[in-house]
């Protein structure tokens, strides 16, 4: 279920202060992680993949180097849920 005008700032408020951001559109949050090397950025990326798969929730990411830039959406649902607020709290214990 899509998260409503109240539900989504809810939810996010937490996200937003560590860096977070909402698309534009409401439909989407994105983060950019910057880490020492691109060992260190790939090692995350694996740690993520794991929970990605176990919660059969795939990010929109980009790498390059130590840096990787991330989009979550519940493309299923046709925007933003409960399950990528979950997914981006997981990334940022990860981190």
């Amino acid at each position: 279920m899509i998260l409503s005008g109240a539900e989504r700032e809810t939810a996010l408020a937490p996200l937003l202060a560590t860096g977070w951001w909402l698309a534009p559109e409401g439909d989407a949050i994105h983060k950019n992680f910057t880490f020492t090397s691109f060992n260190d950025c790939f090692g995350y990326m694996t740690r993520c993949a794991l929970w990605a798969e176990k919660w059969d929730h795939h990010p929109k990411w980009a790498n390059s180097g130590p840096r990787l830039a991330v989009t979550l959406t519940t493309h299923s649902a046709g925007g933003l849920t409960q399950l990528d607020v979950n997914f981006a709290q997981k990334m940022d214990a990860l981190f």
